[in-house]
């Protein structure tokens, strides 16, 4: 007797996952809050060198004082990093001189000053993470995703060993914890510590929301659950922008983003284990106490199996038995699945975080950008729900991910001028790489058998975050040539994307529970399988 048969018994999307689906995606809004973050906790407003004994100049306009003090770019505009190492007078006369040699150019000696119009604080303005520092305001994200990358490791591990819901609440209680601690940094060491331990703290939750609603969720809306769960990532992502709209000081917006993770440790409380997950580890008598309150509140009083009957549900796994990552490779089949889904979680990751966190350039304010794109992810993941039935998930993953990478490439080449242009092209890109997203979170989730799930998404999601850790990294390259990032991100997303070919269909298959399901069978399952003898298909597919 397989889980899905005994799911048809006790209702397998009733009011009890209805319930369970809306309280895992409450909390999943939390994710984007810190996971897009670093766009406006470490934006760089304009500045300029600090002029010393500016008030010498008591005659002098600021805008004068700036053009005998500071050079210019080619383009009018005053540069950020230099300043002359004295006052050039003569420039008062004919502003468009030139300097007579670049020894009287020299980099800042007293600090900047910082347009304030936009930003209260950052914390590129509070420990001056601007020139020569700009990589430290970059890595800032690196760190936090260096956490996640570590965090996903560690939760996928501890959620196949010790249960789904307990390493979900642990991980709330030390995003609190963290993310308190992140606000109140003194110094940019500190910062960088906690935004890691926040990044293994958040990475839990990233893990365990979507596997632990989708195990308790039929084959018929499995889809359906996995594409709610990521459209309330898309309100998180544009709660993002209000909330970072009206808190202008990075201390407060930390406090803010990172409060509803207590909320959720409130409210999760009602969210029972995987069923699936304590009949594969032997715990029959608690898995017999939530399938009973499944069906009560499903309307199926009529079920009465007892928990010796439930031992019967078949699984690959032995009472006491434990896997780990090394066993995700052992078996042949096993083995492509791993390498092909980690190289295809590395692109969407890295193309994704890549487009987030540009948010200038497209003819939008950063705050409008950041709530446009998350609105179009809704559209996006509508359309994820349709193709994914209709043309699978393999064909859905590998063209959502290679058109992302032509957008990001076609941007490239369209002049800057044409920011209606660019905006409409962004904006669809940033759509297709939300729906890789989408999709790569179900197809995996459903790519791994039971005993091995969440050590699956754990290296998977182990992958994703070393994408995630260098798309901001990979910014800096614009010194090099100013189009080698995007450059870099097309060509990674179209490779990345290619490789999903080469994984199985899921489309219409059941969950498998033990690695012998993942080797013995290639061939799908027909729906009506997972339906007790003399089930009309009709039934299953209303």
């Amino acid at each position: 007797m397989k889980f899905e048969d005994l799911l048809l018994e006790i209702g397998g999307f009733g009011r009890f996952q209805i319930l369970i689906l809306f309280v895992l995606c409450l909390a999943r809004i939390n994710l984007p809050m810190h996971f897009l973050l670093h766009s406006f906790l470490a934006a760089t407003p304009s500045h300029h060198c600090a002029i010393p004994h500016q008030e010498a100049f008591v005659n002098l306009t600021m805008e004068e004082i700036l053009l005998i003090s500071i050079p210019r770019e080619p383009d009018g505009t005053f540069r950020s990093c230099e300043m002359f190492s004295q006052p050039q007078f003569h420039l008062l006369l004919n502003s468009s001189l030139q300097p007579e040699n670049d020894s009287i150019i020299q980099n800042c000696q007293h600090g900047w000053v910082y347009d304030h119009s936009q930003f209260t604080s950052t914390i590129s303005t509070q420990w001056d993470l601007v020139c020569e520092q700009r990589g430290l305001n970059q890595a800032t994200a690196t760190f936090f995703f260096i956490g996640v990358t570590i965090g996903a490791v560690v939760f996928g591990y501890l959620s196949d060993r010790f249960g789904r819901k307990s390493m979900l609440m642990l991980s709330l209680v030390f995003s609190v914890i963290f993310g308190m601690l992140s606000a109140a940094s003194v110094s940019y060491s500190m910062l960088a510590i906690t935004r890691t331990l926040t990044g293994m703290a958040l990475s839990g939750l990233s893990l365990i929301v979507l596997p632990l609603g989708m195990e308790w969720v039929d084959i018929e809306h499995r889809t359906f659950s996995g594409v709610l769960t990521s459209i309330f990532w898309s309100i998180g992502n544009m709660l993002l922008a209000l909330t970072a709209y009206l808190v202008r000081e990075w201390h407060w917006l930390l406090v803010a983003v990172t409060g509803p993770c207590l909320l959720s440790i409130i409210y999760l409380w009602w969210v029972p284990e995987s069923a699936r997950w304590l009949i594969a580890n032997g715990k029959v008598k608690q898995a017999h106490k939530h399938l009973l309150r499944c069906a009560r509140m499903n309307g199926m009083k009529d079920f009465a199996l007892s928990p010796e009957a439930l031992r019967t549900i078949t699984t690959d796994k032995k009472p006491g038995e434990s896997y780990s990552y090394i066993s995700l490779f052992r078996t042949p089949v096993l083995r492509k699945i791993s390498l092909c889904s980690g190289a295809v979680w590395f692109g969407v990751a890295f193309s994704y975080y890549g487009m987030s966190m540009k948010l200038t350039g497209f003819g939008l304010n950063m705050y409008l950008s950041q709530f446009v794109f998350g609105i179009i992810e809704i559209p996006a993941k509508v359309i994820v729900y349709v193709l994914v039935n209709r043309i699978g998930r393999r064909q859905s993953q590998a063209w959502s991910l290679i058109l992302t990478g032509l957008c990001i490439g076609a941007n490239i080449i369209i002049p800057e001028p044409f920011t209606s242009l660019r905006s409409v092209v962004a904006i669809t890109g940033k759509g297709l790489s939300e729906a890789a997203f989408t999709t790569v979170f179900l197809y995996t989730s459903e790519l791994y058998p039971t005993v091995l799930r969440q050590n699956g998404m754990g290296y998977t999601s182990f992958v994703a975050r070393l994408g995630g850790a260098l798309a901001p990294l990979v910014f800096l390259l614009d010194e090099v040539w100013r189009s080698l990032p995007e450059v870099t991100y097309c060509g990674v997303a179209v490779c990345c994307g290619s490789v999903a070919f080469l994984l199985p269909e899921t489309l219409n298959v059941r969950l498998p529970e033990g690695i012998e399901d993942i080797e013995k069978t290639q061939v799908k399952e027909p729906l009506q399988s997972s339906a007790p003898e003399g089930t009309p298909l009709q039934s299953l597919l209303k």
